[in-house]
């Protein structure tokens, strides 16, 4: 029998800053890294719509979420835990 063997998916880490949409959060993420021609920081903030079953994140709160399904043409992301609460 062949074994399914499954992908194991990077966690990134973000605050959520909108929690409007049903079974939706929307959740900013910042990265920084070195220019390669100009070595200097550079930072971006990106912006994920992530999956929220449960509806247990709310705005403020640092989530982590990891690439999963697709479940819309922009959402793609499932939260796997609420890291720090803000309430």
């Amino acid at each position: 029998m062949a074994e399914q063997t499954t992908k194991k998916s990077q966690l990134y880490t973000g605050d959520v800053v909108s929690d409007k949409m049903d079974k939706t959060i929307v959740v900013n993420t910042k990265r920084t890294y070195m220019h390669p021609r100009f070595h200097k920081i550079m930072s971006i903030n990106k912006k994920y719509k992530v999956h929220d079953e449960q509806g247990i994140a709310k705005i403020g709160d640092t989530v982590e979420f990891y690439e999963g399904p697709k479940f819309s043409k922009s959402k793609y992301m499932c939260l796997a835990r609420v890291v720090k609460s803000h309430s």
